[in-house]
């Protein structure tokens, strides 16, 4: 369900008091929730390991919870089926689209399955021909995906254009997110112009993706202002994780700005690297005297289903001692005069008051309920949740966790040197590895992947700013860096060919579509997959 927006410049103006609270009675006004705990939550807390078998032991209790949008596919889930969980993610797909549309048969209402696409760069990590990416997006679409976030890790509108385009083209509805970084050349400009582009090409609306937690609520208030007073009747999502402690606030200030939708998950898939709790939220809007659009009655057995799935992957749970909550069906009153306490100062706007009520909010809220203490430092390192996630397990499974401080000091430099990159999927993994190479190395750039030269050289796309110029003597070859649209580079597939190449191992139009995308690890899966047939 999309929330209509009567009468925008009644409550979107800074002078006017736009929720309604306890205390200060004025219209009551609606938010959207939309889950992401079997999607993002779990990429960011455990390295995206949860099987389709776990997925669906949660999904009927959400579909029940009355969401209208569900995040549950996309963004590193193909690849870790493929390599982890021994999953085909479009079968997965399939089954989830099945639950979800059971629900509507007994509800009436559609549940819109969401996935996250990185563009010209898909569900992969380097940007694909523009026939690949439009087969991709109908498969996506036909299978079940009806909502598509897509965003560009440089936010280089060009990358989005075509997976806009075959989205919409296959009736999905297209949500183009701009990657929320800070840096000197990252401002409320940058966004709106972003934006801009985005929806001349045909977007249908527009996400803020915080993927870092970087978000602080004095900067929400005048980013989502800077939105909302150049597209005051397109539809707007903001999605942060708590890295920083700073999303739960940022999302107290959406709901009073006007978002229209807030990603959150449930007790132990949420929180720390992932995104603020939908119980809390809950509480927060009811003191706002705000309707949300789910009933979260069902939150326990939500809650204890989470909780036992990240006992059954202790293995690569960064956090198995802080998994949050659970969460009381209402606020103790101690909870109440801390939430009051939170909404009073998010409601100067200064960045003082900001700053405070997000220490009331982690220290006094989240972690009396098991809730991880925050960890600072993620406010230099930018490090965005899935990246952290898979780090630590990489490094842990090559015996060297001793130099994660080491590496998380190294990123910021990697990233100012190639233009202050966001990080975020695949930009997020491309330097991560060359600050781990750095460290390792005991010089930077001594030895220079092949990823991070090509972003440099334009690869990927226009860099937000000005690259290092001395390392880009080193990395260039002599080379003039490219300035055209990547895909413009990248001859289109011939698929028919690659069918004829692999047709012992791969029986549909899906499977060919992932081996495009994921060479290695598809090739293995269809291969055992073809072993166990014939065993």
């Amino acid at each position: 369900m999309v929330f209509s927006r009567d009468g925008p410049k009644k409550w979107f103006g800074a002078s006017v008091n736009p929720c309604a609270s306890r205390y200060h009675g004025a219209m009551t006004k609606k938010v959207n929730l939309i889950d992401t705990s079997l999607r993002d939550g779990h990429q960011s807390l455990l390295a995206t390991r949860m099987s389709t078998e776990q997925v669906l032991r949660v999904l009927p209790m959400l579909c029940d919870a009355g969401y209208s949008i569900l995040e549950l596919w996309g963004g590193a889930t193909l690849d870790s089926a493929l390599r982890f969980t021994g999953d085909d993610p479009f079968e997965r797909l399939v089954k989830m689209r099945d639950v979800c549309d059971q629900s509507e048969s007994k509800t009436g209402q559609h549940i819109q399955v969401r996935s996250l696409c990185r563009g010209q760069n898909l569900f992969g990590y380097n940007p694909y021909p523009d026939n690949v990416v439009c087969e991709f997006m109908k498969e996506a679409c036909r299978t079940g995906n009806d909502r598509v976030r897509i965003f560009d890790a440089l936010n280089d509108h060009r990358n989005l254009i075509t997976a806009i385009m075959a989205t919409k083209t296959f009736n999905g509805h297209a949500e183009a997110a701009m990657s929320y970084t800070t840096s000197p050349v990252h401002d409320n400009a940058h966004f709106v112009n972003f934006a801009r582009r985005c929806l001349d090409a045909g977007a249908d609306s527009l996400a803020i993706k915080d993927m870092a937690g970087l978000l602080h609520p004095a900067d929400a208030w005048t980013l989502i202002d800077a939105l909302r007073e150049a597209f005051p009747d397109v539809e707007l999502t903001l999605h942060s994780h708590d890295t920083n402690g700073l999303a739960v606030a940022s999302y107290v200030v959406g709901m009073m700005a006007g978002v229209d939708h807030l990603d959150t998950g449930y007790g132990p898939m949420a929180g720390s690297t992932a995104q603020p709790p939908a119980e809390l939220i809950r509480f927060f809007a009811d003191a706002l005297g705000m309707e949300l659009n789910v009933d979260l009655s069902n939150a326990p057995q939500i809650d204890a289903e989470l909780r036992q799935i990240r006992k059954e992957l202790h293995d690569v749970d960064k956090n198995p001692d802080h998994t949050g909550g659970p969460w009381p069906d209402e606020p103790t009153d101690e909870m109440r005069r801390h939430i009051d306490e939170a909404i009073a100062l998010l409601q100067k706007r200064d960045r003082e008051s900001c700053g405070k009520a997000c220490d009331v909010i982690e220290e006094k809220i989240m972690a009396p309920l098991g809730y991880p203490e925050v960890d600072k430092t993620q406010l230099e390192s930018q490090i965005p949740g899935g990246m952290l996630s898979n780090l630590y397990n990489q490094l842990k499974e090559q015996d060297k966790l001793e130099l994660m401080p080491a590496v998380q000091e190294e990123i910021p430099k990697v990233r100012k040197a190639a233009g202050y990159l966001p990080l975020v999927t695949p930009t997020s993994q491309i330097v991560g590895t060359q600050a781990t190479f750095n460290v390792m190395q005991g010089k930077p750039y001594a030895f220079v992947s092949e990823p991070f030269r090509d972003v440099m050289m334009g690869k990927y796309g226009k860099l937000p700013g000005p690259a290092d110029p001395e390392v880009l003597k080193l990395v260039s070859r002599g080379q003039a860096p490219q300035t055209g649209r990547p895909a413009d580079f990248i001859d289109d597939v011939d698929l028919q060919k690659v069918y004829e190449e692999n047709k012992e191992i791969i029986r549909s139009q899906r499977d060919l579509l992932l081996l495009l995308l994921f060479p290695m690890p598809a090739k293995q899966f269809f291969t055992k997959r073809q072993e166990a047939v014939t065993a």
